[in-house]
């Protein structure tokens, strides 16, 4: 019988502060992290692709690449 309006009781609201923030600061450094690699595959993957005998490898690690880094962003 839990009901999750939303309304944490006053006792327990520094614990619910302290995790929200915790959350908030995980969320900012997964989505960083995730632009960071991104970019570092696309990167790779135009490099490797300027081989024409690796691009089948280059290209599609520069699209996931670019997937990524779309994915950080929104």
């Amino acid at each position: 019988m839990s009901s999750d309006n939303g309304s944490v009781p006053w006792i327990l609201w520094p614990f619910h502060a302290v995790w929200r923030l915790l959350t908030l600061i995980l969320e900012i450094t997964g989505r960083i992290i995730c632009a960071i690699l991104g970019l570092v595959l696309m990167a790779a993957g135009v490099a490797i692709s300027l081989s024409i005998v690796a691009a089948p490898i280059g290209i599609p690690m520069a699209v996931f690449g670019f997937l990524l880094l779309i994915r950080a962003l929104f």
